[in-house]
């Protein structure tokens, strides 16, 4: 009887160990699997580097043909160089524009083809907006594209993988001009929202081809010198 009740013992052991290991197992697989199949996705920038006094001037393009060349104007004028983020459909109207933004030094990204809300697509589908506009780009100025600005600065997960995917770097911004709001901001709004508390060792600025705003770059770009900042390209600061 003894030699009995001892076997009984050791298996009624060896059963509860082993569904020990067995919850011990399940719960490491779920805790390990789901994070290395769940992987982070990229953080879109804000701001450049702050080591230095550099800021950079962002110009978001989906219109404005008759705005960009003296935009253009005024940053040779001002020898300043920016970023163009322009959309695909943009670039197959105004095929010279985007020449002569290239031809003049200025960086061109890619905005997309054709101003959707990034946050109502699907990866698949942001990717396609993506290399759509990359593509044509490429034929217009032939140069490689990195840097993506999702339209309405929308950056939820879909949009983020997509650019992630394609080997971008998704660029919003640190001070908004909010020169797309109607009725359009004054003047000394658009100034004032860009070159005072907001400005900073690698501040990103975002404005658009609006009439107001091309009044206004020029100011932007006088006080913010005076500041002590030198305008650089996006791809220079990050």
């Amino acid at each position: 009887m003894r030699v009995i009740f001892l076997r009984k013992r050791y298996v009624f052991s060896g059963i509860i160990i082993f569904i020990i290991l067995l919850l011990s197992g399940i719960f490491l697989f779920n805790f390990w699997g789901t994070r290395e199949t769940t992987p982070t996705l990229v953080e879109p920038i804000y701001q450049g580097k702050t080591d230095e006094p550099h800021v950079s001037l962002t110009i978001n393009v989906d219109w404005g043909e008759d705005i960009v060349p003296k935009m253009l104007e005024v940053l040779e004028a001002k020898n300043v160089q920016a970023t163009f983020f322009i959309t695909g459909r943009f670039a197959e109207k105004f095929p010279e524009i985007v020449r002569q933004i290239d031809a003049q030094g200025q960086e061109i990204g890619n905005h997309g083809y054709s101003h959707p809300h990034p946050d109502r697509l699907t990866v698949q589908q942001n990717m396609e907006e993506i290399k759509k506009t990359e593509e044509i780009l490429r034929k217009l100025i032939n140069k490689e594209i990195f840097l993506f600005a999702p339209p309405y600065g929308e950056r939820g997960p879909n949009c983020l993988k997509a650019a992630e995917n394609l080997g971008y770097k998704t660029i919003l911004w640190t001070a908004d001009t909010i020169d797309w709001q109607e009725p359009p901001p004054s003047v000394d709004t658009l100034v004032k929202r860009v070159t005072e508390k907001k400005l900073t060792n690698g501040t990103i600025i975002l404005m658009h081809p609006k009439p107001h705003t091309l009044e206004a770059l020029p100011i932007i770009i006088d006080v913010i010198r005076a500041k002590g900042y030198e305008f650089k390209k996006v791809s220079e600061i990050i």
